[in-house]
């Protein structure tokens, strides 16, 4: 991987389609079959929780092959207290250049832009596997529970990387996923018909 091709900047207007063709062709078939992640980033532009400073493409000699996005939302503490936070994503690298590097550099970038944004904190839903080498970590560790899972139920894929060192030491409660994540399936299903067909299978190793 040469870092010298690499430039990621600020997504244009004129970029949104790709962008979203991109994030088909990356989460097809990959948690459900099809997928409505490219859906969800058309929708999530005109939220207002959206942070249009941290909405990143990443291009290889020209070419996009990677983005990744962040949304402003609350843990509401068990105080009272309603805390600021991010979440991140859809992220995602162009299949073919998955596991070379690429995704590490893209996020360890934005999240250096994030904090020098002065956010205090990321959460959001993700393997540990990778996202721990760039400084994630359980939720749990930092008191920090998923919205309506219960007590008992295994908490490990989400995942917490403080921006501000001590930004968390005090606080305790129930994170919020931003509305605009979920997106109605017959929304989505209509919205994907303006791209080329591709085939839905379900697959064992999917999660809806």
């Amino acid at each position: 991987m040469n870092k010298n091709d690499i430039i990621i900047r600020i997504e244009k207007e004129t970029e949104h389609r790709e962008v979203e063709n991109l994030i088909r062709e990356s989460f097809w078939n990959v948690y459900r079959p099809g997928c409505t992640e490219h859906y969800v980033i058309h929708v999530l532009r005109n939220d207002p929780a959206f942070v249009k400073e941290l909405d990143f493409v990443m291009l290889k000699d020209g070419r996009l092959i990677g983005q990744n996005m962040f949304m402003k939302t609350i843990i509401k503490a068990d105080d009272g207290r309603e805390v600021d936070v991010l979440t991140m994503g859809p992220i995602c690298i162009t299949p073919e250049l998955k596991r070379r590097g690429y995704g590490k550099m893209l996020l360890d970038y934005s999240l250096e832009k994030a904090a020098e944004m002065g956010f205090g904190a990321v959460l959001f839903e993700g393997n540990i596997g990778f996202y721990g080498k760039s400084g994630f970590d359980y939720s749990s560790r930092f008191g920090i529970r998923y919205h309506d899972l219960p007590e008992d139920a295994d908490s490990s894929f989400f995942l917490c990387k403080e921006l501000k060192a001590g930004y968390l030491d005090d606080v305790t409660g129930v994170y919020l996923t931003p509305q605009g994540y979920y997106v109605p399936d017959d929304e989505a299903e209509a919205f994907d018909k303006g791209f080329p067909p591709k085939v839905k299978q379900k697959l064992p190793t999917q999660i809806f």
